[in-house]
Order: C-alpha cells, then structure tokens, then sequence
C-alpha cells in the first residue's frame, strides 16, 4: 500500500525536531540499536534506528486508551514495555502524521506528569 502525503511516518530527525523545544527531553543510543526520548531520565519514546527492527516506533499510552490502540490494524503492544501500557508499530505510518505527533507527545506529558511535584514545576511549559 503507497503511504499518502500525511501519513505518519517517524524518523529520527522528525521525532528529534518534535521534541526539541519540550523542557528537559533529552535522546540517546541504548541497546544498539534504539533511539529512546526520555524526561528527566524516564523513558517516554523510542524508534529503532539501525538493525532488522529499523523504523519501529514505540511510546506510552494512557492505561484506558491502551486496548482502543492495540485493536487498531499495525499496532501492538510492546515487546518488554506492554505492562506499562506502551503501544509499537513497524510502520508509524499506519497513524495520520498529525494523531502520531499528538501521541507521542501526550506519551511525554505522561512520563512528565509522573514526576516529583517539584521537577514537574521546573519543566512546566514556558
């Protein structure tokens, strides 16, 4: 199936541009292979970027939307991350670019939001 103009798909520069004004994310190689985001050191995103699972994205959902998610066509629970309500896809394209930002996103607002009061102060949104 052609991808549309629209269409999700995540590259590292792509998920590197979307988050780079978000206060205290930060990106690094771990495993080898695999680009995780993270807020204050917790893990909120993560995109394969070299190996057999290349273009695999992942990132966490709210507990009550984690089924809805993994019911749709191309998404799946996370391998190691499903009991932490984290979805994955092969091809991030089977969501419409705007939802996928909006996700990945809120999967920041979520890690964020689990934070000491304090360290959630300091990382509030200009």
């Amino acid at each position: 199936m052609k991808q549309t103009s629209g269409a999700g798909a995540m590259d590292e520069r792509s998920l590197r541009k979307l988050s780079a004004d978000w206060p205290g994310v930060t990106a690094e190689i771990k495993w080898d292979d695999d680009l995780i985001f993270m807020v204050a050191g917790k893990m909120f995103c993560g995109l394969c970027v070299k190996g057999a699972d290349k273009g695999k994205l992942a990132f966490k959902v709210e507990e009550e939307r984690f089924l809805e998610f993994t019911d749709r066509p191309g998404i799946v629970p996370a391998p190691y991350m499903a009991r932490s309500h984290w979805i994955s896809m092969d091809d991030a394209s089977v969501l419409p670019r705007a939802e996928l930002q909006a996700l990945v996103r809120r999967a920041y607002e979520l890690v964020r939001g689990k934070l000491p009061k304090k360290l959630q102060r300091e990382l509030a949104d200009g």
